[in-house]
């Protein structure tokens, strides 16, 4: 079993708030537009960390983070991306292979909106955890952690609160 912490759309800030609310999960993931490895550096030495880059990320963080990352966290196939768009509305980019071979699970970032939804057609959760940070047209920092237990994906809470 695992406590996993979701977020997405840092864009270089850190709320304390997802800290603390990340404090006692195994794993944060982050599901792109970064903006700075001291997001990483937070968690990495806490945590397992794992990253996409988004469309806004540098250098630097694109060096280190994939644009897409898929593995197993239990017995669950996760897929990470940042633009990945969601179910019926998938990303031109990813359409043919998310129809292929659909994961149990797959997170994307990049609207800024956060969004859990069960693809009925392929057969999988999708969960856009919103956005963390403060750059963008969103009014509410938002992120998700949820257990992977197994098979199971479950305990889904959210991170809700203004935007300063």
């Amino acid at each position: 079993m695992k406590k996993i912490g979701l977020l997405s759309d840092t864009h270089g800030y850190l709320d304390p708030s997802l800290e603390e609310f990340f404090s006692d999960c195994d794993e944060v993931w982050h599901a792109g537009d970064i903006g700075n490895q001291e997001i990483c550096d937070r968690f990495e030495v806490r945590q397992t960390f794992r990253a996409v880059y988004g469309n806004i990320d540098g250098t630097a963080i694109r060096k280190k983070f994939p644009k897409h990352l898929r593995f197993l966290c239990e017995d669950v196939d996760v897929w990470i991306t940042h633009i990945g768009g969601y179910p019926d509305k998938y990303d031109q980019s990813i359409r043919d292979v998310i129809r292929k071979d659909p994961p149990m699970l797959f997170i994307s970032g990049h609207s800024h909106i956060l969004k859990v939804m069960y693809d009925k057609k392929l057969k999988f959760l999708h969960i856009n955890p919103g956005a963390a940070g403060k750059s963008g047209l969103h009014k509410k920092i938002t992120a998700v952690r949820f257990v992977i237990d197994g098979m199971e994906i479950k305990e889904l809470e959210v991170l809700e609160k203004e935007r300063i």
